[in-house]
């Protein structure tokens, strides 16, 4: 039965993917996430107005109300979702319908206690949402039965535009004996033998030796860092899995005309910040027919638009540099959320400028009890205008306008970022020993930023991406476990042209999280002209170097430092210290028709601003735009008539002024004559976007 299972994920998998087509966009979405059935007294009709007055064209809805849609067991109640339907229809909006499976209700749970997942802690209680076993065949059931009840009854209506499948999914960390059961399955299709498991993953350490499949252990425990992380990658494959099994039912139903998408989130600070380490995004992205995403950030003073910014280049990524949806972002969100007087405008158009083609605020309305009563919708808890819900009326009106000019937005980068879920999985696991807590996405965030910062564009990719070669810089950070193809494969984009830029612990590992034998960084000392076998924790220890004219402070380095020893490679710096002088810190290497620079510890952002910066202008792709710096950040792309638009956005409370320095154009906002080399005056965070005649 297993085996049947398991065949049929794999065959709904790639139905799931294989017929996955780009929807054909017209108009820019503006919209909010709506749930009716959470107001405390009748007001659909007044919302619709309202709707209608702020510019809003869509509404997602469904997503949260499995416990109303199937109040029992088998008993169907889609009488919420067509009041909804009918008046957003009658109103001119057009309908996302999400499938409701990432929140039980209460009869399941009783029914089937099994279907709360067992996890590391112990089982998940009732209460909050996504505490389900994502692989339980009862649940597995019952979700498969409401999404095609939903969908039969939805499909044909006329104001359903698109499907959201599930949100924000993940694992939710799931290990019990049924998930046990099914790695080790996994484990077995992929090793064969326990003899090679045993040996590729160091398994004779403290007696970890499995010697017979029926005792293979809970991973939940394990102090293996390469089991830890083969069961992470088997877990973001259930993911995959999942999302695609839910895209495979729901294109059965879904018309020509309409889209499936999901809203991705990343690695959580409090704020959107990271690589999410429990999804495969580029993996799961596969079975959608547009990417889409949550995003939330800082707002008041701490609004930067760098998670913005770095949501949007993932997403884009993810589909192969396709537009993208913005399934949630905040209009007030948290009470220190709550935006300055223009900083709404300024958000929604940034979206834009990364590549989006909707912008969707969660949610329209706030909520008055339970887990998310003080993150504020567009509307505050008394439904009335408020200053928020006039400023996203301009808003509105003006993606209206400006929908021919911003749709559909094409962006072209000469820079890339390649991340690794197996270096960040394998990484979190063992890569700075014990006691330091500085992770894979701090060190990936610093080189985003630097390259944000300095108004860089630049795209994602990971190791099955087909085209890392097109890029002419490439940002490798931590990439601690890899296999020596991928770590050959970065030798030949150096040798062939390419400027590379390592951080430290690279190469370190291979794909199982075994640590090379040789000498270190392992395959790519070729194409890096160094080696080190020594590393250490500095204290008081700085960067000495002609190249770094930098204040003191911004020399210092923390958490780890790499004794290298240049073979062919420049030294652009050591490090500041009686002992450990000897040693370079940061080097440069020619290799082939490329350079390849290393960075053995962990510098302060000036060090690796300049380091980027030099590396941009050593590609020859330091041009106007890296002129102008944070807080003005512009970004620009091609738009479907074939003109090139420039977004700049002023990141501050100050009011400032830069030169335009591209040819004649049109200022989209304002409709004014643009002359090349004219003054542009930015309020505070105000904006200007030129269309290039």
């Amino acid at each position: 039965m297993k085996k049947i299972y398991i065949l049929l994920l794999v065959q709904l998998f790639f139905s799931g993917y294989l017929f996955a087509q780009y929807p054909k966009m017209d108009k820019l979405l503006y919209g909010v996430a709506y749930y009716d059935e959470y107001m405390p007294y009748e007001r659909l009709d007044k919302d619709v107005q309202m709707m209608k007055d702020c510019g809003i064209n869509v509404v997602r809805i469904a997503e949260s109300t499995w416990s109303t849609v199937e109040p029992q067991d088998g008993v169907f109640d889609f009488s919420h979702i067509d009041r909804v339907l009918s008046a957003m229809h009658k109103g001119g909006i057009s309908v996302i319908i999400g499938t409701p499976t990432y929140a039980v209700p209460t009869w399941m749970v009783k029914k089937h206690p099994e279907i709360l997942a067992i996890t590391p802690s112990g089982q998940n209680q009732y209460g909050m949402r996504q505490n389900m076993d994502i692989t339980n065949t009862n649940y597995r059931f019952y979700a498969n039965r409401v999404i095609r009840k939903m969908m039969e009854h939805v499909k044909d209506n006329p104001a359903v535009i698109g499907y959201q499948v599930d949100n924000e999914t993940k694992s939710y960390g799931t290990s019990g004996p049924n998930v046990q059961a099914l790695f080790v399955k996994y484990m077995q299709a992929k090793y064969k033998t326990l003899d090679n498991i045993n040996k590729i993953f160091g398994l004779d350490y403290w007696s970890n030796r499995i010697n017979n499949w029926n005792d293979f252990p809970s991973m939940n425990g394990t102090i293996n860092a390469s089991l830890a992380s083969e069961f992470a990658k088997f877990q973001r494959q259930l993911v995959t899995d999942y999302l695609a099994w839910q895209v495979a039912i729901v294109r059965e139903y879904k018309r020509p005309d309409q889209f499936i998408t999901h809203n991705f989130d990343f690695e959580w600070r409090g704020y959107s910040f990271g690589i999410q380490p429990d999804v495969d995004h580029f993996a799961a992205a596969k079975a959608l027919d547009i990417a889409g995403v949550d995003i939330y950030h800082p707002s008041q003073d701490k609004l930067t638009g760098a998670e913005i910014s770095f949501g949007g280049d993932v997403t884009r990524s993810m589909k192969g540099n396709r537009n993208y949806l913005v399934m949630e972002t905040e209009a007030q969100g948290f009470p220190q959320w709550t935006p300055y007087p223009g900083q709404l405008r300024l958000q929604a158009f940034s979206h834009l400028a990364s590549g989006a083609n909707m912008v969707e605020y969660w949610p329209w309305h706030s909520i008055h009890n339970s887990a998310e009563t003080y993150w504020k919708g567009l509307l505050s808890h008394d439904f009335e205008p408020n200053p928020v819900y006039n400023e996203a009326k301009t808003i509105g009106k003006d993606f209206a306008r400006l929908s021919p000019q911003l749709i559909n937005l094409k962006k072209k980068s000469d820079v890339a970022i390649l991340f690794s879920n197996e270096a960040l999985s394998g990484f979190k696991a063992f890569g700075f020993g014990w006691g330091v807590r500085t992770g894979y996405n701090e060190v990936l965030r610093q080189f985003y930023d630097g390259l944000y910062h300095m108004n860089v564009n630049c795209d994602f990719v990971d190791p099955t991406s087909q085209n890392i070669e097109n890029y002419k810089v490439l940002i490798v950070p931590l990439l601690y476990a890899a296999p020596d193809s991928l770590l050959q494969r970065l030798n030949r984009f150096v040798k062939n042209g390419g400027h590379i830029i390592y951080t430290l612990k690279s190469g370190f590992s291979d794909e199982n999280v075994k640590v090379r034998t040789s000498h270190q960084p392992g395959i790519i000392d070729e194409a890096c002209g160094i080696y080190y076998n020594q590393f250490t924790v500095p204290e008081n220890v700085g960067l000495k170097g002609d190249d770094f004219n930098l204040k003191p402070e911004d020399k210092k380095i923390n958490i780890w430092m790499e004794l290298i020893t240049p073979t062919t490679a420049k030294v652009l710096a050591y490090y500041d210290h009686p002992v450990w002088g000897k040693y370079a810190a940061i080097t440069e290497n020619s290799y082939g028709k490329g350079l390849a620079t290393y960075i053995g510890c962990l510098p302060t952002s000036a060090v690796t601003d300049k380091i980027l910066a030099d590396a941009i202008k050593k590609a020859g792709l330091w041009g106007a735009d890296q002129e102008i710096a944070f807080p003005v950040i512009t970004k620009s792309g091609v738009n479907k008539s074939g003109k090139t638009v420039h977004y700049y956005f002023n990141y501050s409370g100050n009011e400032t002024t830069i030169s335009y320095p591209y040819a004649n154009g049109k200022e989209l906002l304002s409709g004014n004559s643009i002359a090349a080399k004219s003054s542009l005056q930015l309020a505070p965070w105000g904006m200007k976007i030129i269309e290039v005649n």
